[in-house]
């Protein structure tokens, strides 16, 4: 008998065996067989790789003691290959662990995940209760449903109860969430739902903890599982609904490796389970209020918060008219007095600026050098707590210590504030206050983000710096009052979505704040006071801008009206990956209305040592230039030395 096996290799196709194992095999049985020399993990795939090669056949080994893939999930991994242009090996690998399955059985560890009535102890306000009778309405089979709802109006317990209802059905939940960072404060809300340790999926997770989900979940014996982006490719044996958090976020679009974007993949995953999935936001994407309008998701709004906690006020803090601190301060006068009214009360405060380190830059104020990264097109950022020059692309690091022109060392002057600067300055202002940073160099452990959370919900820190990570989720019941040290959106001219991530990031920031329901502020300290970006924050219509943004976007024939492809040409010589690139537009297909730009270098010239460049295909929605492009491309030899990527619908244009 002839069966076809595919490996986590890549390859865009199955390879041929023949088995004489007596039980017979079918597609999504796990398999080991020789490839090459060795002898590794398979799945039997459901249709031959027809060739007219003539080659010895080799025989199956074992089939593995482990549950099948379902054809759903053959069907997604085919799905994906094909619209991401991915070999179908790969897409394969992103279901196993560590390119293999796992055979062990952890019966006693399964029943940590064990989901447990909990009693009348979450009761849903008459909102939460309409939302939710609303989105069982539409029933369990495939549907889109947008959950939106201001910040802090109890979004997540409406999801709790949708997914606790189709568990009592014997259906499995996955939920998503775009930050791993999320995942402490997250977990302690689900086990106060669910009574149980939730599965979490992501890359912190333990090699020990992954084979125990990745089993559990093909076994059907854990219910729920929490992941980020990766989590999207568990093999559930029978999965019930899927639920993609914060969907607006841009962190679920993986750009290093293979390309893609987890939330469009994730209402795919959906559409061939026959599922319905949530798609939950404070202000939506533009893709997806697109899908809102032209009535292809369903829309449910949550429109106060929990215990009718009011919004916070937003006050703008013009610098122009305002008095900073001091020489060399980026905090104004007017900031440190209304800041006062709020810790005098016993409140916390948040100084957000988006940008880790001390400095963005250095220079030298005798001769003027800039310290630039060797290896990256971009400034090399000051850490204090490091005393280093840092590459946040490739993370290369450099002393501070360089000889000037005059043979003694340069006098180095630091420009602009990251938030290790911002912490410096509010320990002179404030040195009896308890102050701590937020950022992703502070938060690397689960250990050291865990016990900071929990020193900000006992009141034992004062004051938060942080960056764009705290405005994802995060609830601290004494946070009355935001500070916006650098309220300037000057947009990269390059970025599509700038004003979109800035709309979203403010709006999911100020929600941090006031969320007991005492009084709050998020101030903006600005140059640009009446910059269309900051105003329409103020305003907190994000609608508004939603629907002048989607007829810019259809004037000049970009997402969601038209798709993009973006190739991504890379090596360390650049006039040879430009002449490579302009050799890869002209054998790319010639079509109706699909416009072929480039290719240009990127923004960031280099990275990691290598130039870059970029051809980008833009072609109409409805057209899965895909099947076109896919043939192109494998027609290409590349070059040695030479990179080509594939990103498609990408975000990032850096």
């Amino acid at each position: 008998m002839k069966v076809p096996v595919l490996f986590p290799k890549i390859f865009d196709h199955p390879f041929t065996y023949k088995s004489e194992i007596s039980e017979s095999l079918k597609p999504g049985d796990f398999v080991k067989a020789p490839f090459g020399l060795s002898e590794i993990t398979g799945v039997v795939w459901p249709y031959e790789q027809k060739t007219e090669k003539k080659f010895k056949i080799k025989k199956i080994l074992k089939k593995i003691n482990v549950k099948n893939l379902n054809s759903s999930m053959i069907e997604f991994i085919s799905w994906f290959s094909k619209y991401n242009l991915v070999p179908l090996g790969l897409s394969f690998k992103m279901c196993l662990l560590n390119k293999d399955v796992v055979e062990k059985t952890f019966n006693k560890e399964f029943n940590k995940f064990k989901v447990k009535s909990r009693g009348n102890k979450f009761l849903l306000n008459t909102e939460q209760k309409k939302s939710l009778a609303f989105i069982r309405s539409i029933g369990n089979n495939y549907n889109v449903t947008v959950l939106e709802g201001v910040t802090g109006s109890g979004k997540t317990l409406v999801y709790f109860e949708r997914i606790k209802d189709l568990i009592d059905k014997g259906f499995q939940a996955l939920i998503l969430l775009p930050e791993i960072a999320l995942t402490n404060q997250f977990s302690r809300r689900f086990k106060d739902f669910f009574g149980t340790e939730p599965a979490i999926w992501h890359s912190g997770t333990t090699k020990k903890n992954k084979s125990i989900i990745w089993k559990g979940i093909i076994e059907g014996k854990i219910k729920i599982a929490i992941g980020a982006r990766s989590s999207l490719f568990l093999p559930f044996k029978n999965l019930g609904i899927i639920v993609v958090d914060e969907e607006h976020d841009v962190s679920y679009k993986q750009d290093e490796g293979i390309s893609y974007n987890a939330r469009d993949m994730a209402v795919t995953r959906a559409s061939l389970e026959n599922i319905p999935i949530n798609l939950v936001t404070s202000v939506p994407s533009i893709e997806t209020y697109n899908n809102i309008v032209n009535k292809k998701y369903h829309i449910t709004k949550l429109k106060k918060r929990y215990k009718e906690a009011p919004l916070p006020k937003i006050e703008i803090i013009n610098l122009h008219s305002e008095v900073l601190n001091k020489k060399e301060s980026w905090i104004a006068n007017k900031t440190i007095s209304k800041v006062n009214q709020y810790l005098n009360k016993g409140d916390q405060i948040l100084f957000f600026l988006n940008r880790r380190g001390y400095a963005p830059f250095a220079i030298c104020k005798k001769c003027g050098y800039k310290f630039e990264c060797p290896n990256c097109a971009v400034n090399l950022n000051f850490h204090k707590k490091l005393n280093k020059l840092l590459c946040h692309y490739c993370g290369h690091k450099s002393s501070l210590l360089r000889l000037c022109k005059d043979k003694e060392k340069c006098d180095l002057l630091f420009c602009g504030p990251g938030v290790e600067r911002i912490f410096s300055e509010l320990k002179k202002i404030y040195p009896d206050r308890k102050i701590e940073i937020f950022s992703s160099d502070t938060l690397k452990k689960n250990k050291i983000t865990s016990m900071l959370l929990k020193k900000v919900e006992k009141k034992k820190i004062d004051i938060l710096v942080g960056t764009q990570l705290l405005s994802k989720g995060f609830h601290f019941p004494k946070l009355n009052c935001i500070v916006v040290v650098d309220a300037d959106f000057s947009s990269h001219g390059y970025d599509l979505r700038s004003a979109e991530k800035n709309i979203q990031l403010y709006h999911q920031l100020a929600g941090r704040a006031g969320r007991e329901g005492n009084t709050s502020t998020i101030y903006f300290q600005t140059y640009t006071p009446d910059d269309e970006v900051l105003l329409n924050i103020s305003k907190n219509d994000p609608y508004a801008f939603l629907e002048k943004e989607l007829l810019l976007r259809r004037e000049k024939k970009l997402p969601p009206f038209y798709r993009l492809i973006s190739l991504i040409i890379s090596g360390k010589n650049e006039p040879l990956i430009m002449k490579f690139a302009t050799n890869i537009k002209s054998k790319l297909p010639k079509m109706n209305k699909v416009n072929i730009l480039g290719p240009v270098l990127a923004p960031i010239t280099k990275l990691r040592k290598k130039y870059r460049c970029r051809i980008l295909i833009r072609y109409p929605k409805n057209l899965f230039i895909q099947k076109y492009l896919s043939k192109s491309l494998n027609e290409i030899k590349i070059v040695s030395g030479i990179k080509l990527e594939v990103d498609v619908d990408p975000i990032n244009f850096s």
